[in-house]
């Protein structure tokens, strides 16, 4: 394995009514390619701040962020949302389906912020929902499916445009035990069959348990890596 995500004592700093607030203290950590880690901490810990500097949707306040090599710490957002479209693969707790489009056209819409030509998109989009196991889903719109089977498209969505790292946060906390179990098994099967990058956001220390690492943090701060 290779590094694919190195952070270097970032730190994330809001300023909310003219006080201060630190969400990152001197963050330090590396992921090598093909891992499937857990970042673990109760609410208000920092995780989710992690995981939006991870993922390109915010930047860190000091500290540096290499991405493949890359110093990404201070590009613009147009430079972020560029990276992110095509190296990030988002699966949420809520899904975040478009409600009025069908299962095909929600895992379309990366490849069409791609200008990838529809007839390709679609096909890409049919192998993705086929190897979720939701391929005769395809027509069906999200009020028509199960929870378990909106994170199924949710993650076919994420895996669509071959992106380098999945960011998965609170994938399970909107499922019954059974489905939860059933998705992480499906995480775990594109992490070992496929070697795909995997990081998983959560509380649930049943979660954490099922990948190979942990990074636990508190306050802002990592406690285990």
């Amino acid at each position: 394995m290779s590094s694919l995500i190195k952070l270097s004592n970032v730190t994330k700093r809001y300023y909310l009514g003219g006080n201060e607030f630190s969400a990152l203290k001197g963050i330090t950590f590396e992921l090598q390619r093909g891992e499937m880690t857990a970042i673990v901490g109760v609410s208000g810990s920092g995780k989710t701040t992690l995981m939006n500097i991870i993922g390109f949707l915010d930047h860190c306040t000091s500290g540096h962020y290499s991405f493949s090599g890359r110093d990404v710490s201070h590009l613009s957002q147009h430079e972020l949302a560029e990276i992110r479209n095509m190296k990030i693969g988002f699966v949420f707790q809520s899904f975040f389906l478009l409600a009025r489009s069908t299962a095909l056209q929600n895992v379309m819409l990366p490849l069409f912020y791609r200008g990838t030509p529809r007839a390709l998109a679609i096909t890409m989009a049919l192998q993705m929902l086929e190897k979720v196991g939701v391929a005769h889903l395809a027509h069906h719109r999200p009020s028509q499916l199960s929870g378990g089977q909106q994170q199924r498209v949710a993650i076919a969505r994420a895996l669509v445009g071959n992106p380098e790292v999945i960011l998965a946060d609170e994938p399970t906390g909107a499922l019954d035990s059974q489905t939860g179990s059933d998705v992480m098994e499906l995480f775990a099967y594109l992490n070992r069959e496929e070697g795909r990058t995997i990081v998983i956001i959560t509380h649930d220390k049943e979660i954490s348990s099922r990948c190979q690492r942990t990074v636990t943090i508190k306050d802002g701060r990592i406690l285990e890596c």
